[in-house]
């Protein structure tokens, strides 16, 4: 009897042994498929993320050598810096213009083009023609359509009879001026999100809510949108996360000379300024830390709110 019992119980334990190498083999190929972003992960991200917490500790030395431990000197500077406070409201007024506009134009154009429309490929292409371009040649291509004096856009004003306008050296409408660049080039790549999200969307809803006589526009906010918040959630997340790290724009559309530079440059520029320009180190990534620290926070209340307004279901 007991004999019979053993026997019957190796199969058991045969299978059990056969499935456990399986899942063993099919985990250690996941590794080795995902082990390249790792490493990159971790040298060009994590690693340099604990390198500039150490340098912000340390005051630059004379040649960029023998940097000298000054603790929380640098912090107590930053806190006390004009410089870095208004530099990050520029950081905010920025990402509150661009953020909200980048997704709310994008959404808007993937529900048109989601549609049996002639040429949509077309238009999807040239949407996204902005998200393959180099950030520098966008930056002069717009450099030059705000120039107040030869650019096409005051061109345009003036033959209607309206007055030019400094669009990149007044201190009041430059943050402004860069967002709208911002917004123009990344509404593609959002708008690729948002297909991929509305794609996933069965149809059955929408010849539901007609048969019921919904309205496009009532159909837009009682299924599109809680049925795409998931895909909203992670655009607003990256979105965000890329605003407050603002450069390129900046740098290649605002000189050192112009009068709305104080103005408009954000925390990333100020950090380039001051590493690289002036060769402090250590003062500019205490600046980094404090915007890391501020994506950070950012990043998880936007993780607990997302539970209220995002429908996983």
């Amino acid at each position: 009897m007991g004999h019979s019992t053993l026997n019957q119980n190796q199969p058991k334990l045969a299978r059990k042994g056969k499935w456990s190498g399986k899942k063993l083999n099919e985990a250690l190929w996941g590794w080795m498929f995902i082990l390249p972003t790792v490493i990159g992960l971790i040298i060009l991200n994590i690693i340099p993320i604990f390198r500039t917490l150490y340098q912000s500790f340390f005051k630059t030395g004379a040649f960029g050598k023998g940097n000298i431990f000054v603790g929380l000197e640098n912090y107590r500077k930053m806190f006390n810096d004009e410089a870095v406070w208004q530099a990050l409201i520029n950081t905010f007024k920025y990402a509150i213009v661009e953020v909200p506009f980048s997704i709310a134009i994008a959404l808007v154009l993937a529900v048109l083009l989601n549609r049996e429309i002639k040429g949509r490929t077309i238009y999807r292409t040239i949407y996204f023609l902005p998200m393959v371009a180099a950030p520098a040649a966008i930056a002069m291509v717009w450099r030059w359509l705000y120039n107040s004096e030869f650019g096409l856009i005051n061109h345009i004003l003036n033959s209607l009879g309206l007055p030019s306008v400094n669009w990149i050296s007044d201190p009041k409408i430059a943050y402004i001026s860069i967002a709208i660049v911002g917004i123009w080039s990344v509404i593609g790549y959002n708008m690729i999100l948002f297909l991929a999200g509305l794609q996933e969307i069965p149809t059955d809803y929408y010849e539901a809510a007609e048969i019921d006589g919904a309205s496009a526009v009532k159909q837009f906010f009682s299924i599109t949108i809680p049925l795409i918040s998931p895909t909203m959630f992670f655009v607003t997340v990256t979105r965000v996360i890329a605003a407050l790290q603002v450069f390129d724009s900046i740098y290649m559309m605002i000189g050192i000379t112009n009068p709305a530079l104080y103005k408009t440059q954000s925390l990333v520029y100020l950090f380039y300024k001051y590493s690289f320009v002036e060769y402090n180190r250590g003062y500019g990534s205490a600046i980094v830390m404090l915007l890391l620290a501020i994506i950070m926070i950012i990043t998880a209340i936007q993780v607990i709110c997302q539970k209220k307004w995002v429908n996983y279901n």
